[in-house]
């Protein structure tokens, strides 16, 4: 396991933010999550795991608890033997920090200077406006936009992006001019690929970097019988996801095909993804280095030209 590296596949470059990232890049949702609760110790050593391995991006938010602070320690611990904040790409959001969520200029400074703090840096390369339910806030003259393009003229941070569901919320900010990377979940892997068009065309067009994230769609991607996951989503500790059954069949559809060819379904979605050249990064939310490891296995091993021409028939 400890051999397993990224170090040899090329970086790509987030679109007109010029920021250079690994394909795959570490989410900090979850980070030392175990089934009694979360653990200092486990996130550390799957950053550290992270970084090692060569990725060298990491993307978390104050919605996710303590994340920042765990990802901030975790760096601290890390620096050292010539490592230096430089090495790594650091992605964090605001607009989550508070409930109910704020996007004004106030919350929004409040909030980076929170993120600062935990994190233990002294600037950001990427804040992603985060979860809107309404761009009127973050458009508002004095808003969370207008406060983080002052923020990047000033080089506390380096990247402006959105972390949303909403494909029309990634198409309007594009439209602005001041957008540098979208973050879009849950809508490009083998079950949906609804951002191609959504997200990815539009983001092309203005080079707008993209981040792809939930990838795996709560387990239903991760190699285990889709309709399993499903039914365990339902049970008290088991997942806090819950999905439809036109996402369960077309999973199962997937996993049958990957079964039948001899393919782990996991590497099957992963290397989808990164397949996807408009695509900067594919976001791994892992809970531990063992979780990481899976999915840097995953995304190595071997997969004809040829399946992947079945896959996409399978897809049409």
């Amino acid at each position: 396991m400890n051999g397993l590296s990224l170090k040899e596949l090329p970086l790509r470059t987030l679109g007109r933010s010029g920021l250079r990232v690994t394909p795959i890049g570490l989410g900090g949702a979850w980070l030392g999550l175990t089934g009694n609760g979360y653990d200092d110790d486990i996130a550390t050593d799957a950053v550290h795991r992270a970084l090692n391995a060569g990725i060298n991006l990491i993307d978390t938010s104050p919605l996710y608890g303590e994340s920042e602070r765990r990802i901030g320690a975790a760096l601290q611990n890390w620096y050292g033997a010539g490592r230096q904040r430089s090495d790594f790409i650091l992605s964090t959001k605001t607009g989550t920090r508070t409930r109910p969520y704020e996007y004004s200029g106030d919350a929004t400074l409040r909030s980076i200077d929170e993120s600062l703090r935990l994190l233990k840096t002294d600037y950001l390369d990427i804040v992603h406006i985060h979860d809107p339910s309404d761009l009127a806030p973050v458009l508002a003259p004095g808003g969370a936009l207008e406060t983080l393009q002052k923020l990047k003229e000033q080089k506390i941070i380096r990247a402006i992006g959105l972390g949303v569901r909403s494909h029309a919320f990634h198409q309007r900010l594009i439209e602005t001019g001041a957008l540098d990377v979208s973050l879009t979940y849950r809508d490009f892997n083998l079950v949906d690929q609804s951002a191609a068009s959504g997200v990815l065309a539009h983001a092309a067009e203005r080079h707008v970097g993209v981040l792809n994230a939930m990838v795996v769609i709560g387990g239903l991607l991760g190699g285990d019988d889709p309709i399993e996951v499903a039914r365990q989503s339902g049970t008290p500790g088991k997942s806090v996801y819950k999905h439809d059954d036109r996402e369960v069949r077309r999973a199962r559809q997937c996993w049958e095909f990957a079964n039948a060819h001899g393919i782990n379904l996991l590497a099957l979605n992963l290397q989808f993804c990164m397949r996807e050249e408009r695509i900067s990064s594919t976001l791994l939310g892992v809970a531990s280095s063992r979780e990481l490891d899976q999915d840097l296995m995953a995304i190595q091993e071997p997969i004809s030209a040829e399946i992947w021409d079945e896959l996409a028939e399978l897809l049409e």
